[in-house]
């Protein structure tokens, strides 16, 4: 068993000898708390912003993984979601899907359809999963498409904004109150 050292002991500085006081808080003084500005989209964790036509925000990962199922993206997110589906790219999913190489051209031309929407970025560097983080911090119209497990970790943070993935073989939904079409786990 181990022993302490006393107080006395010649080896403890002489300002550490004193038995330390601990400061008690004040019941009587005003304590101030910064809190996180509330979204007004939300209704008790309910966003008003999504309704159909809905805003989905896609991530690289997302569009290999539906070209790896043979998925076609905006057909499966309307039987995902029952309604219509405006699918947005920004620029750092673009670079990436550029930077990849040949190996994924056939995801770069899917993309390149002019029925994808391209949101431009004013950021520097081109790391698509703090991009999309960012954008739906600031507005929370968007569903965010992705399949990657630490994008899917910081997305759920940001209360009311909806995730979509792919698992069997087809596009679901989670954190969306009205997801029908979504299957059930």
């Amino acid at each position: 068993m181990k022993r302490m050292i006393s107080l006395k002991d010649t080896r403890i500085k002489k300002q550490n000898r004193e038995a330390k006081k601990r400061n008690k808080p004040d019941p009587q003084s005003v304590k101030i708390r910064e809190v996180p500005q509330a979204s007004t989209a939300l209704f008790l964790s309910y966003n008003e912003q999504l309704g159909p036509p809905y805003h989905v925000l896609l991530d690289t990962n997302f569009i290999n993984f539906s070209i790896t199922n043979k998925l076609d993206i905006i057909k499966s997110m309307m039987e995902c979601l029952l309604a219509k589906c405006t699918p947005y790219i920004s620029d750092c999913v673009m670079a990436e899907l550029e930077k990849l190489g040949r190996k994924y051209r056939v995801a770069l031309r899917i993309v390149k359809d002019p029925r994808f929407e391209r949101l431009t970025c004013c950021h520097k560097g081109t790391y698509a999963d703090d991009c999309i983080v960012q954008r739906i911090t600031e507005s929370k119209c968007y569903i965010v498409a992705t399949c990657d497990k630490e994008l899917k970790r910081r997305v759920r943070k940001v209360p009311g904004v909806p995730i979509m993935y792919i698992t069997g073989h087809r596009f679901s939904i989670e954190r969306m109150p009205e997801a029908y079409g979504a299957p059930r786990f």
